[in-house]
């Protein structure tokens, strides 16, 4: 697997594979937006896209980052959202890095949108395309956030080197500057315990595959097999 990593700015084309990262927080939330029931989740372009969705849509559930908002039902925290009932719902999600980088792939033959959470089901999809050339897209800080950097480094080893020890690169995102922020209380709409959670590897045993219906960007799970469910050698 030729591995490359890029920031939002520096896609020129689409890639035939593309990872996005977004570690603290759209694609933890997107995660545990699944592991709480939701059908799907709606990537929005704008947050005025985002309440027209919700407005033509009531039963949808809407959120944003920052802090509550009119119109949104919660905000982008892993804390927060593991306390809500998703079950069969729709998700709409706009976030300042996460979403604007799967939408910057749109058009990419397969897009995975991943944090640690889901680290070793993305690597597992990877690995079925090995001679694949993937892209990973760090979204944050302009493709300078070392905990999406260190998130996609660490799936791109995994998918190769399935025995890859994750402390080095969990050290890296622990230390980043978006877990001072969120810790710090620098940024809004945050629960106490989400730099914690978006720092659990494997936490779920699914990969997250975005694809175009009709004009939306569309995130759904993809439940990958364990080493007992796979067929033996």
């Amino acid at each position: 697997m030729d591995a490359r990593f890029r920031g939002i700015a520096e896609l020129v084309e689409a890639p035939s594979v593309a990872v996005v990262v977004d570690v603290m927080r759209a694609f933890t939330v997107a995660a545990w937006a699944f592991a709480q029931g939701a059908d799907k989740i709606v990537l929005a372009e704008s947050l005025d896209e985002a309440l027209a969705l919700k407005a033509r849509h009531p039963d949808w559930t809407a959120l944003k980052d920052g802090p509550p908002a009119p119109g949104f039902d919660t905000v982008n925290s892993p804390g927060l959202l593991r306390s809500l009932d998703l079950d069969g719902r729709t998700v709409v999600q706009k976030t300042t890095a996460g979403t604007v980088g799967a939408l910057a792939v749109k058009e990419a033959p397969l897009v995975l949108c991943a944090s640690f959470v889901v680290a070793e089901a993305t690597a597992q999809l990877l690995r079925m395309r090995e001679r694949d050339t993937v892209t990973f897209v760090v979204t944050g800080e302009d493709g300078q956030a070392d905990e999406d950097l260190a998130c996609a480094q660490y799936i791109a080893r995994r998918a190769t080197e399935a025995g890859t020890d994750a402390a080095e690169f969990l050290r890296r995102a622990a230390e980043s500057r978006a877990a001072a922020e969120l810790a710090e209380g620098v940024r809004q709409g945050v629960h106490p315990d989400d730099v914690a959670l978006c720092l659990e590897v494997d936490r779920f045993p699914f990969a997250m595959v975005a694809t175009l219906e009709g004009s939306l960007m569309v995130l759904r799970p993809r439940t990958m097999p364990t080493p007992a469910d796979e067929d033996p050698v």
